[in-house]
Parts: C-alpha cells; sequence; structure tokens
C-alpha cells in the first residue's frame, strides 16, 4: 500500500490521545489515525469481506442486479 505524507490541522485533544494510544500500544501515530480513518470509512470491513468473496467478477454483478431488481419491486 502507498503511503503519502500530509499534514491534518486537528484538535489539541485528539493529538493528545492519539500520542498516548501510540505510547501504551508502541506503535506510530500514523497507525493509530490510519487505523481510525479506515474504521471510519469501513475499508477494513471491506477489505475482510472482499478477501471471502469466491465469487467470478462476473457471477458478483449478476447477484448484485438480481438484488437491485428485487428491491425496485418491493
Amino acid at each position: 500500500m502507498e503511503r503519502r505524507k500530509t499534514t491534518l490541522l486537528l484538535d489539541a485533544d485528539l493529538i493528545k490521545a492519539v500520542k498516548i494510544a501510540s505510547a501504551r500500544q508502541g506503535r506510530r501515530e500514523y497507525q493509530i489515525v490510519e487505523e481510525a480513518l479506515r474504521a471510519y470509512f469501513g475499508r477494513d470491513l471491506l477489505n475482510e469481506l472482499w478477501s471471502r468473496n469466491r465469487l467470478e467478477e462476473e457471477e458478483a454483478l449478476d447477484l448484485a442486479y438480481q438484488e437491485l431488481e428485487r428491491e425496485r419491486h418491493k
């Protein structure tokens, strides 16, 4: 995974909480922030679900369209 440097303006209390969590867990601050953002955006869940996918792309699309049609007819 490619990482890029960025600058964020955050509330001082949040920065303090990140620093404390980082020290307690023995992890880098960016790892704490990245984990929180992934949880917020649901990225870990999506990656986990995708890794369990056993369907070919065309099968997955067919299933998605079937569900879409089912919802439209409710």
